[in-house]
C-alpha cells in the first residue's frame, strides 16, 4: 500500500484495478474493490490496520467487473454514479463468467463465477460531497469511458482517483465508451485546474500528464479511424487489423499483448456496432 498523503493510500497489487483509501475522523472511504474473493480478504485485512472511525463506505468509479465483483465481499455500503444503477439492473443477479473475448484483466482470474452482484445503496447525479472529517471528499461525475463513469476528488490534498478516465501503458475499453465526452473529460483533466495534482489512474496507479496527453491522441485516432471505417462499408474483418494497428501505440510487454489485442479487437467492434449501426447492437461487457 503506497501513501500518497497523510490518511490517503493508493494499492496497485492486485490485478484489474487501483484501489484507493480514504481514512477519515469519521471512518473509511474505499475507492472500488480487488475482483476476487481471495484478494478481498487480502485488503480487508490491509485496510483494517488503518483504523479510523466506524463508517465505511465503497466507492465504485464505473460498473465494470474488474471493480466491482468485490463490493459484496467488502461488505459495506455502496456508493456509485446513478446510470450505474441502471447498469447493474440490466445484468442477471448473479455474475457468470464470459470467456476471455472482452480482454478484461478478471477474465484471467480462475473461480470468478456465482458472484451475486451488490446495487448501489447511494447514488449521485452530477456530485455528492461527504462529510466525514477535516479533509474534503467529492465524488463527481465525469462521462465518457463507461456508464456513470466517476472521480474522487480530494481538494485539498490535490489528490483525485479518476478511473478509466487515463490509464498507464494498456489500452482503453471501448465498447461502452463516449469517445467525444471522453475527451472533453481528458481536457478538463488536464487543464490548469488540476496541475501539480496526483492523478490516480483506474488501472496503473500515478500517472503524469504525458498520459493525460497520450490518452487524448489515442482516443482520436481511434474514433477517426472507426469513422473512416464505417463510411468505406467495408467488411467486419477489417476492425481485426486496425485493433492490431492501434495496438502499436501502446508499449506493452510481450505477454500482455495478446489480452490487449482482444480488448482492443472487442472494444472497437462493440464501439462501431452502438455508434454506427445501433439497429444490430450486441450486449456484450466488458
Amino acid at each position: 500500500m503506497q501513501s500518497l498523503a497523510r490518511h490517503v493510500y493508493m494499492e496497485d497489487h492486485f490485478p484489474g484495478v487501483t484501489l484507493g483509501a480514504i481514512l477519515l475522523e469519521d471512518g473509511l472511504i474505499q475507492v472500488d474493490a480487488p475482483p476476487s474473493p481471495e484478494d478481498v480478504r487480502t485488503w480487508r485485512g490491509a485496510l483494517m490496520t488503518l483504523g479510523g472511525g466506524s463508517y465505511r463506505l465503497l466507492v465504485n468509479l464505473d460498473a465494470h467487473p474488474d471493480r466491482t465483483l468485490g463490493a459484496r465481499a467488502m461488505d459495506c455500503m455502496v456508493l456509485a454514479q446513478e446510470q450505474t444503477v441502471a447498469v447493474f439492473r440490466s445484468r442477471p443477479t448473479t455474475f457468470k463468467a464470459q470467456g476471455d473475448e472482452t480482454g478484461s484483466d478478471w477474465e484471467g482470474i480462475p473461480g470468478l463465477n456465482s458472484i451475486r452482484w451488490v446495487f448501489p445503496e447511494l447514488t449521485f447525479d452530477q456530485e455528492m460531497t461527504i462529510h466525514w472529517g477535516e479533509v474534503t471528499v467529492r465524488v463527481e461525475y465525469h462521462p465518457g469511458p463507461s456508464t456513470g463513469a466517476s472521480w474522487v476528488i480530494l481538494p485539498e490534498l490535490k489528490i483525485v482517483f479518476v478511473g478509466d478516465v487515463v490509464l498507464r501503458n494498456q489500452p482503453p475499453f471501448l465498447a461502452n465508451a463516449d469517445i467525444p465526452a471522453w475527451l472533453e473529460t481528458l481536457s478538463v483533466l488536464g487543464s490548469v485546474k488540476y496541475k501539480g495534482w496526483q492523478v490516480v489512474a483506474g488501472r496503473g496507479g500515478v500517472v503524469e500528464p504525458e498520459y493525460i496527453r497520450s490518452q487524448a491522441h489515442f482516443l482520436k485516432l481511434a474514433q477517426t479511424r472507426i469513422s473512416k471505417f464505417a463510411q468505406k462499408k467495408t467488411s467486419l474483418d477489417a476492425l481485426d487489423d486496425m485493433a492490431k494497428s492501434l495496438l502499436g501505440e501502446f508499449k506493452v510487454p510481450q505477454k500482455s499483448q495478446a489480452k490487449y489485442l482482444r480488448r482492443l479487437k472487442h472494444g472497437i467492434y462493440q464501439y462501431f456496432i452502438h455508434n454506427f449501426q445501433p439497429s444490430d447492437r450486441m450486449a456484450v461487457e466488458e
